[in-house]
């Protein structure tokens, strides 16, 4: 299993029970629970968590309004044991705006799946960071600054571990002086918890055809800032959404606002990536959004402390891939397990942990390895997350039918009938229409957006909210960006789209530079914030996310 590049040293090796990739809610909760397991059937199971973030949280970007009915069952004692959720939601408001007045929907008219009563209000980050601490406590051996580039296979075909990153290699892709080749982790089987759009996971889906016969993937970038506001304006529990302005009726999307903590408030603002204006920033879509007479007071007297972006798996009940394949399988968000209208997915990314740990206990007592966990699909396809999922199947595609305004009350509609017929509602489940890259129309079919220039105070310029996000890259590295037509890339992302990847990156990485007689295309990598919308939404999927050098990326700090 070692790499056949014969001009590099061979890689050291660790063999464990269970590798784990990625140090999100999923896949610590399945380290957790294998650990749980072991002690109370008093077996030794190795576990090791990869992270390629710097420390655990470092690359963990949510609202976040947190259902505990996930960490209720993986540590039931979580309040005693200190975990960082303390403001419960106490006011819950939806909102839909106009230009410059908005219409609030009553309470007793909404879905009560979509009730937040009962939640809480934190950073999703600091929670994953206190998992990780009670991981390490039940000797799961956690790795952070590890990024996992390669999928091992054995000889028969099957997942056998990963293989970190070399570091050390500069720009040319040769080894410099502090060239360190990378590690295999090798397992008997490898759960991949890697988030939304993870490169393994990518790999994985395509290799084993784990999508074949189900709806297409769909996404939406979300962007965050974290601010602290005056004392006077903070209202601790008050959880606030909406729809409508800035954003036309046929694009979907809506923002949040959370209180919580010490004069704390989460604002951030959601685009479906299926948008078909090539000139549309989901970025600045989010600043116009904080200018509404709705919500501009609450940030006067107020410092951004905060900022991030990351891809949020949309596609739902539809288009969950195959969950197993052959040593291994997809947990969490690189699954897709999150629950769209509810703008939530930690509940099922933890849920589905324990699912995977679960299975792959009763494997291990067995004595398997590198075969497949079907176990762990069938719990997740018959269980709570199946559930939670299919009352909401029907939402996004409807939405994205008839447009904001009527895909809201009919959407609304088909969730009060899944009220009183769980699972059910109108007894069919819609289908998605396209790929998110495949929907852009071609820039001389659109208008132009023309964006307000940035107060400064308010608003800000992509870069200067970049520099509240930690994020840093080894700069004398190989690009983690990969282009695969530079030719392509000018013929059709330039000529025919008028370059959106500089409008749908949140953090500058993109930029046409017209300095010569033809326009270049420029890769800023070390700005990269990886939240992967490039590897989504580019229209000739002519661009690949891949993992930098670990520990490369932002380092959010209670986001």
């Amino acid at each position: 299993m070692a790499s056949d590049t014969d001009a590099l040293p061979p890689r050291e090796g660790m063999d464990f029970d269970v590798v784990v990739v990625g140090a999100g809610p999923a896949g610590l909760a399945t380290a957790i629970r294998l650990r749980q397991l072991a002690a109370e059937h008093e077996r030794d199971v190795s576990v090791v968590v990869l992270e390629k973030g710097s420390e655990v949280g470092a690359h963990i970007l949510s609202g976040a309004v947190i259902d505990p009915i996930g960490i209720n069952k993986l540590i039931p004692d979580w309040k005693e044991k200190g975990a960082p959720l303390e403001t419960q939601v106490t006011d819950d408001r939806f909102y839909y705006l106009g230009p410059a007045g908005e219409v609030r929907l009553p309470n007793i008219a909404m879905p009560p799946m979509m009730s937040n009563h009962g939640n809480y209000i934190a950073s999703l980050g600091n929670v994953c960071r206190w998992l990780g601490e009670q991981a390490a406590e039940l000797g799961v051996e956690v790795y952070p600054g590890f990024a996992a580039a390669e999928v091992l296979y054995d000889e028969s075909g099957a997942v056998a571990g990963v293989a970190t990153g070399d570091m050390g290699l500069g720009k040319d892709g040769e080894p410099t002086d502090r060239f360190t080749r990378g590690m295999e982790l090798r397992g008997k089987y490898t759960i991949i918890a890697e988030g939304a759009r993870g490169s393994l996971a990518k790999q994985l889906i395509a290799k084993f055809d784990l999508a074949k016969g189900k709806q297409p993937q769909k996404f939406g970038i979300g962007l965050k800032e974290l601010w602290e506001v005056q004392p006077a304006k903070h209202k601790p529990g008050l959880v606030q959404h909406t729809q409508g302005w800035p954003l036309d009726d046929r694009t979907g999307g809506g923002s949040f606002l959370y209180h919580y903590g010490q004069n704390l408030v989460s604002v951030g603002f959601v685009v479906h990536l299926n948008y078909t204006n090539p000139y549309l920033s989901p970025f600045e879509e989010f600043q116009r959004f904080k200018t509404h007479p709705t919500v501009r007071d609450l940030f006067e007297g107020g410092k951004r402390i905060g900022y991030g972006a990351r891809a949020i798996s949309e596609g739902g009940w539809q288009s969950i891939p195959e969950l197993v394949f052959p040593g291994g399988v997809l947990v969490g968000c690189s699954a897709g397990f999150v629950n769209v209208p509810r703008i939530k997915g930690s509940h099922n990314a933890i849920l589905s942990g324990i699912d995977a740990a679960e299975a792959a206990f009763e494997a291990l007592k067995a004595e398997r390895a590198h075969d497949r966990l079907d176990d762990y699909a069938e719990a997740v396809m018959t269980g709570p997350i199946a559930a939670d999922l299919k009352r909401v199947r029907n939402v996004k595609p409807i939405l994205s039918r008839f447009g904001t305004r009527l895909g809201t009350a009919l959407s609304g509609a088909e969730m009060w009938l899944n009220t009183v017929i769980p699972g059910v509602g109108l007894g069919y489940t819609l289908g998605h229409s396209k790929a998110d890259h495949a929907t852009l129309k071609p820039a001389s079919q659109c208008k132009r957006i023309e964006y307000a220039r940035p107060d400064g105070a308010l608003t800000f310029d992509k870069l200067t909210d970049l520099s509240f996000s930690a994020t840093n890259h080894e700069e004398d590295q190989p690009a983690h960006l990969k282009v695969r037509d530079m030719e392509l890339q000018k013929r059709s992302e330039h000529d025919v789209y008028a370059g959106p990847s500089n409008r749908y990156c949140p953090a500058n990485v993109y930029e046409w530079v017209e300095d010569g007689a033809e326009p270049r295309f420029v890769i800023n990598a070390q700005n990269c914030v990886h939240c992967k919308t490039c590897d989504v939404k580019d229209p000739n999927q002519n661009i690949t996310w891949t993992v930098p050098e670990g520990g490369g990326g932002p380092n959010y700090s209670g986001m």
